[in-house]
């Protein structure tokens, strides 16, 4: 028995670790704006709700090809980044912060509603079953593993693009002083365009791997949002870094508290954590 409690338990370790690499990717979207527009953007996880409708409409209605339908949805995505900065973020760039959660928070609800008026609350998916393989003992999901994969390569994109890049550069000299760089001539309204789009993208990206996972409905972003929120925070809003670290650690808790309990006991452990942790700790474990 104490065999094959280690090897389930062994199996819900990976899969942690599976999960926490999309986790990550949608995390470093989400604190990519809040670090450069400095702006929460509550309805983040709605745009990855956007992108999943998109790839299933676009390959199980239309018949385009998956990895076609995939780039369409992150370029709608990123498009519909820059679209909500520019119709609800930059007129409230000036206000309360406070003004600026409610705005975004409603964004959240309009998306959601506008989802159910075009597709009803009928759950879809693509009728893709990808196989599990096996080692040893051990079964772990393909559809999983390739999501990990593309995440990686995703967040190992973005750290040389903003690296390696003129624009990456600049983006990551405004999130560090945005008033020396405005002194300096920068574009800020263009900075801010660019991140927008960088950000969707990456949630284009995250709807990319999660269709794969999960069924399509307008409130799929319920099952992310929560927990990207708290991410963020636990990270310390801003860095990206312990973001990720976050990521990896939401994901151990939701896995294996999954595996002791059940899948809503371990999203009430992970609320426990992070509500303790605000207590502990309110700017975050890695603030910057």
């Amino acid at each position: 028995m104490d065999a094959i409690f280690d090897i389930f338990m062994l199996e819900a370790m990976i899969n942690g670790v599976l999960l926490g690499g999309v986790l990550a990717l949608l995390g470093l979207g989400l604190n990519l704006i809040f670090g450069v527009i400095d702006v929460v953007w509550i309805c983040y996880a709605e745009l990855v709700m956007c992108g999943m409708y998109a790839i299933y409409w676009l390959n199980a209605f239309y018949g385009w090809p998956l990895p076609l339908a995939c780039a369409a949805a992150v370029l709608g995505v990123a498009a519909l980044g820059v679209l909500l900065h520019l119709l609800v973020i930059e007129p409230i760039l000036g206000s309360a912060p406070i003004n600026q959660l409610l705005a975004t928070g409603g964004m959240l609800f309009f998306l959601q509603s506008f989802a159910t008026l075009l597709f009803g609350t009928d759950f879809r998916n693509l009728g893709i079953r990808l196989p599990a393989f096996e080692i040893g003992e051990i079964f772990i999901s393909l559809s999983r593993l390739i999501a990990f994969v593309v995440a990686l390569i995703g967040a190992v994109g973005l750290y040389f693009f903003l690296s390696r890049t003129y624009i990456g550069t600049a983006v990551r000299a405004i999130a560090q002083d945005r008033e020396i760089m405005g002194l300096m001539g920068a574009d800020e309204r263009r900075i801010y365009f660019f991140t927008s789009a960088i950000g969707g993208a990456l949630a284009g990206l995250g709807a990319c791997l999660l269709v794969l996972q999960y069924d399509v409905h307008p409130f799929i972003g319920l099952t992310f949002g929560p927990i990207l929120f708290m991410i963020c925070v636990l990270g310390g809003l801003g860095n990206m870094l312990g973001g990720v670290i976050a990521a990896f650690v939401m994901g151990q808790i939701i896995s294996i508290g999954g595996y002791f309990f059940s899948i809503e006991m371990a999203d009430v452990l992970a609320f426990v954590l992070f509500i303790l942790l605000i207590f502990l700790r309110p700017q975050g474990i890695f603030s910057r």
